[in-house]
């Protein structure tokens, strides 16, 4: 997409401006009509094309031809050169997208000066894109639970096809972490990845952000899906979506085209969908509000991201790779995590996963009280969990059993949390907590403690029976 098509009915002119470029440096293509100038431009778009606005014996004229150019090619610079040129035809071809307007006879410095900006122009924006396509968000997977090799095993195998995905998990899990990580191993990997937030856009403007819009003041303005041509659109928290859209956006999917609000024309996209939901999307279509065509037309492939609670064999590396990011983005302190702070982060219960923890680790770097080891007693709520004589604070439920119900809760928690902490593996368990294998397997029945497999991690729990018979 280096090269310049030049499109003008005269013969003479097109290979007069064709050999003064090539003299300059530039490739050249050439077409006298608007079947050859269509051709030429489905089969391999250029880096620029100069335009007449005037083709004897053709189906287009020269705004129509720019017009499906702005559509397709967005990004494609459009020089208008016309010898009955006005004042009204360069406005109504620069509102349509030209970047510039030249009437014949031309002088060619200024001709040369105008293509050299116009390419100049293209590969910045280019640049650009790619820089912000760059530092758009973090794609890199952290991790090594069995439940997180479970994931990333999935998502490589969608990689280099074109399927669409659905990625289901809690809020925070990390489900566009998994979408970016999808496209950067993708082919599409040097195309845009765009993000469509149904959540955070009005409902009465989420056509006009998704297909973008035409006036008369202000020209085409394109909207996201127009922006991710070629590349990515993810859907995130696609329940959010307004019913109405639904169904364009279904039309999308089948016919890779639609309308711009306030156009005519069909702009046409090549476009690989991500989607993402925390919701039971079963449950939104038996209530109505999500359709079950563009459900099955989305969920090609499910992904389930697990939950914090699913890895906790990763919480020590996730903060690491935290407290790492927030030294190199905002200068604060490079500390490591002590084993008895890895540990209680390990235990604890978090209801905003990944984010929760990200947010937290920001925190104690923040307020922290050094540049040494991270304690357990900087992590938040731990200030208060032991008295100044170090003794352990009863919860008023334990406070109020006897010994030997107490010591079985205590015990049945203290386990669970162990062995959920150490993804389900007795062995590491056991160790940990200083029993033999034989004997933690003994106790654990008789607390009524199970394991069970779930997103490719051991998840322990308490057994239904046994706690619907108590």
């Amino acid at each position: 997409m280096s090269d310049i098509l030049i499109v003008d009915d005269e013969r003479d002119i097109r290979e007069l401006i064709s050999d003064i470029l090539q003299d300059e440096g530039f490739a050249t293509r050439l077409a006298g009509n608007s079947d050859d100038a269509m051709k030429e431009i489905n089969g391999e778009a250029p880096g620029l094309i100069i335009l007449d606005i005037w083709l004897k014996d053709s189906r287009m004229d020269g705004i129509d031809i720019l017009k499906a150019v702005k559509r397709d090619n967005p990004d494609v610079p459009v020089v208008i050169i016309s010898g009955h040129g006005n004042i009204e035809i360069a406005v109504a071809a620069i509102k349509q997208g030209a970047y510039d307007f030249i009437e014949k006879p031309f002088n060619i410095d200024q001709l040369l000066v105008v293509i050299r900006r116009a390419m100049e122009t293209s590969r910045l924006r280019h640049e650009n894109s790619s820089l912000k396509r760059q530092d758009a968000g973090p794609s890199e997977m952290i991790g090594a639970s069995a439940a997180f090799r479970s994931l990333t095993g999935q998502l490589d195998k969608v990689t280099k096809s074109n399927g669409r995905v659905m990625l289901s998990g809690p809020a925070g899990s990390g489900k566009e972490v998994a979408a970016r990580y999808i496209h950067r191993n993708s082919n599409r990997a040097n195309a845009p990845f765009v993000t469509v937030n149904c959540a955070g856009v009005e409902p009465e403007r989420m056509e006009e952000v998704l297909f973008g819009r035409e006036t008369s003041d202000r020209g085409v303005e394109p909207g996201l899906l127009e922006q991710a041509h070629g590349g990515v659109v993810y859907f995130d928290e696609v329940a959010d979506m307004p019913l109405g859209t639904q169904s364009k956006i279904l039309r999308v999917l089948v016919d890779q085209q639609f309308q711009r609000v306030g156009g005519n024309d069909k702009v046409r996209v090549d476009l690989r969908v991500i989607s993402s939901t925390n919701r039971d999307l079963d449950a939104c279509i038996a209530a109505g509000t999500f359709r079950q065509e563009l459900y099955h037309r989305l969920n090609v492939v499910p992904i389930a991201v697990p939950s914090l609670e699913e890895r906790r064999e990763d919480i020590p590396v996730l903060a690491g790779h935290f407290i790492e990011g927030f030294n190199k983005s905002q200068g604060l302190p490079l500390r490591d995590m002590s084993e008895d702070a890895a540990a209680l982060l390990q235990t604890m219960i978090w209801p905003g996963n990944v984010r929760q923890l990200k947010n937290m680790v920001e925190r104690i770097l923040i307020l922290g009280e050094g540049t040494g080891l991270i304690e357990a007693r900087e992590l938040p709520g731990e200030e208060d969990s032991d008295d100044q004589d170090g003794r352990v604070v009863l919860s008023g439920a334990l406070a109020t059993l006897p010994l030997r119900e107490a010591r079985e809760a205590f015990e049945r928690e203290y386990l669970l949390t162990q062995i959920n902490r150490f993804g389900g593996n007795i062995s590491r368990t056991a160790n940990f907590v200083g029993m033999e294998r034989s004997a933690l397997h003994r106790k654990l029945k008789s607390l009524g403690v199970v394991t069970t497999s779930k997103s490719g991690t051991r998840v322990a729990h308490l057994d239904e029976v046994e706690a619907a018979a108590e």
